[in-house]
């Protein structure tokens, strides 16, 4: 890899974790299209690459929350515990079964469109009436969407922070609560995840392995850019948060469509 392309992958690790780390999303997301589109990684080496990228940008944001006493309480256990086994059955997958990408983009925009157009919805027309607010989900099912996610993550190489928060924030959780647990689960799905395909690497063909220089390089960027959207969070009204959230959802997943129908 050339200075140029390091820089490059500096750059957007840094840019794109400063704007989704102060809602929980690592910005592994808003990467896995860089990655195919402007520096051509491989299918399925990419989707590794995206975990690495996770690994290395977790702890700035992790190390903010920490810090200010958000990454306390039960939800992040939740989320790790859910999302670990989630993340290998996930990698056998995507390795063995489904090398392509053209699905699954289809599938997350399938997702995350309506979520994000909903919360957008719900934060420029708040629902005020209390018998129409949704009931917070209860611990066993948020490790069990978790798990659903892990395996969503481990297929895709996106971590799981965008796609189990505009969720648990849509059902009433504050964002406050949810991005630094988004966070911690999307860091160790990703540690375990990007060790899984380092694995099968070495029993299967192709091109599966992470491109480790990429990888580290974006998550270098990320891992400042993390740290100062962790630092800007507190600063944000949570109808900007949400909205924030929201608008990311939206625009991510209506990117996939269009590469996924293209």
């Amino acid at each position: 890899m050339d200075a140029w392309t390091a820089l490059a992958g500096v750059g957007a690790g840094l840019s794109i974790a400063t704007m989704t780390a102060p809602v929980g999303v690592s910005g592994a997301v808003f990467l896995l299209p860089v990655q195919l589109s402007v520096f051509h990684v491989p299918s399925p080496a990419v989707t590794p690459t995206n975990l690495l990228f996770n690994v290395v940008a977790g702890p700035g944001a992790l190390w903010r929350y920490r810090t200010s006493g958000q990454l306390h309480g039960p939800l992040s256990r939740h989320l790790v515990l859910g999302t670990l086994p989630g993340v290998v059955l996930g990698a056998v997958v995507r390795v063995f079964a489904f090398p392509g990408t053209g699905v699954f983009r289809l599938l997350i925009a399938a997702f995350l469109l309506p979520m994000g157009v909903w919360l957008c919805a719900r934060t420029f027309f708040p629902v005020r009436t209390r018998a129409a607010r949704p009931a917070v989900p209860s611990p066993k099912s948020i490790t069990v969407l978790a798990a659903v996610v892990g395996v969503i993550g481990g297929i895709y190489g996106i971590g799981g922070g965008s796609l189990i928060g505009p969720l648990l924030v849509g059902r009433g959780l504050p964002i406050a609560r949810v991005a630094p647990a988004a966070l911690a689960a999307t860091f160790a799905t990703s540690v375990v995840g990007a060790l899984a395909y380092t694995l099968l690497a070495a029993v299967s063909s192709g091109d599966v392995a992470p491109d480790w220089e990429l990888g580290l390089a974006c998550g270098a960027g990320a891992m400042i850019g993390g740290y100062l959207g962790a630092r800007l969070q507190p600063r944000l009204p949570e109808t900007v948060l949400r909205l924030l959230l929201g608008a990311s959802a939206t625009g991510v997943g209506s990117l996939y469509a269009a590469q996924a129908l293209s």
